[in-house]
């Protein structure tokens, strides 16, 4: 699993913790799913950003945690002779409001990025969480996910 990494805004201050965190939840859900040729970008960004782009996309007015943008939510051509990588698309998490809900929560941010990550990650691959049974289909695989990371809930 290729994991792209930047911040934004650029002179947003990341530990390398949470990079390497956030590095190692996907390549974890890579390999559990089986694509592990698989690409994620990532964006570790602050509240103010989110929150525009929620606005923007999901037309809702208020920062969030993570929010996934798919590139395999629909039927592409076959690019012949291509690398052999699959584009799964982009990520944008809030490391503010993860410290906040970790702190909201009582957990350690470690595990609130690394959930964030799982939760990301599986809506790239087509998991949602719209109906009762998808919501419950999709809070089992990150339980399972961030049992194999060595993180379930404390």
């Amino acid at each position: 699993m290729n994991v792209i990494i930047s911040n934004y805004p650029e002179d947003l201050e990341i530990p390398q913790e949470i990079v390497d965190n956030v590095t190692r939840a996907a390549e974890k859900v890579g390999e559990l799913y089986g694509v592990e040729n698989g690409e994620v970008s990532v964006t570790l960004t602050d509240n103010a950003y989110i929150h525009e782009l929620n606005r923007e996309y999901r037309h809702i007015d208020r920062p969030t945690d993570v929010l996934s943008f798919a590139l395999n939510e629909s039927e592409e051509p076959e690019i012949e002779d291509g690398p052999d990588i699959n584009i799964l698309g982009d990520l944008v998490i809030s490391v503010e409001r993860a410290r906040e809900q970790a702190a909201d929560y009582g957990h350690s941010v470690k595990r609130e990025i690394a959930f964030l990550t799982v939760h990301g990650m599986l809506h790239l691959l087509g998991y949602d969480h719209m109906e009762e049974a998808d919501r419950e289909e999709m809070e089992a695989e990150q339980r399972f996910v961030m049992e194999k990371l060595g993180i379930p809930r404390e």
